[in-house]
């Protein structure tokens, strides 16, 4: 609702805004912005409004959405001065739910990015890819058959000119068949041992001698190679960051479950459909 009402104010009056003249040269958050009969409203009020705006409010002009969260703000406290006083039961487990939600998420916020060093960034890199070597990346395909004749028989076609893609296509029984044998760019650990070893034995060019696996007779082709080089710190930063935020964040949730007492009701007898009655709200 509230959301709907702050759209609903960039898109019909926003524009037609302007900043308002008592902005000041140094602004803080508790800088007021407006006085509604009585109440102020701070440029801190406005703050935490943008703040928890959704990514699409970035391409919105400042000046627009500098009035927009204004006016949002005047036209909701306008509303609570208007409150008869008397909160329905649907309201106030609502403003229940936002006030744990909003401290939740004050303390998580903390939890996550405590201690987020550079120091502790560079240790999180060097335990995952200090030791770790540049790989070797193929780029292969292959012809899966039932049987060592057939694989026997597409190598001594292929040895005679025969196209690898169009024998794949009209041979393979495995998945890549239809793109021509294809199997893209891997590394050792994502084939089979017996698979890979073949394949890193090739010469780029090269077809493999029959191969059988697990899931039957294979001819391979090797048709490029590349070298993976190890990530830069810089390249994997944000990944090590979150991963080490949701460490963090676990490992908090778990201390704070150990300490606490939980005591859950029995639901079983609960039809789980009840979760759209929204309807009881009203009794």
């Amino acid at each position: 609702m509230l959301r709907t009402l702050f759209s609903t104010t960039i898109l019909v009056t926003g524009l037609a805004l302007t900043s308002p003249a008592t902005a000041q040269d140094t602004p803080s958050p508790e800088t007021v912005m407006a006085t509604v009969g009585g109440t102020d409203i701070t440029l801190g009020h406005m703050l935490a409004v943008r703040a928890a705006l959704p990514e699409q409010f970035d391409q919105t002009p400042p000046d627009a959405l500098f009035s927009g969260v204004l006016e949002q703000l005047i036209q909701q406290e306008l509303l609570v001065q208007a409150h008869d006083g008397e909160v329905s039961r649907a309201a106030a487990l609502r403003l229940e739910n936002e006030r744990r939600a909003v401290l939740a998420a004050d303390v998580a916020e903390g939890v996550v990015n405590a201690d987020m060093t550079e120091e502790r960034l560079q240790a999180a890199y060097d335990a995952q890819y200090a030791g770790q070597e540049d790989q070797t990346e193929y780029k292969a395909a292959h012809i899966l058959v039932e049987t060592e004749e057939e694989a026997q028989k597409l190598v001594a076609e292929l040895e005679g000119g025969a196209n690898f893609a169009a024998l794949a296509q009209e041979h393979s029984t495995g998945p890549s068949g239809p793109s021509g044998g294809d199997l893209g760019w891997f590394g050792d650990g994502v084939m089979v041992p017996e698979f890979f070893a073949a394949v890193a034995a090739l010469e780029v060019g090269d077809v493999s001698a029959p191969l059988q696996t697990q899931f039957g007779w294979h001819v391979i082709q090797l048709n490029e190679t590349r070298v993976k080089e190890r990530p830069t710190l810089d390249a994997v930063r944000e990944d090590l960051a979150n991963t080490l935020r949701r460490d963090a964040f676990n490992a908090f949730m778990t201390e704070r479950e150990a300490a606490t007492e939980i005591v859950r009701s029995d639901s079983s007898a609960m039809d789980p459909a009840v979760i759209n009655q929204t309807d009881l709200l009203e009794n």
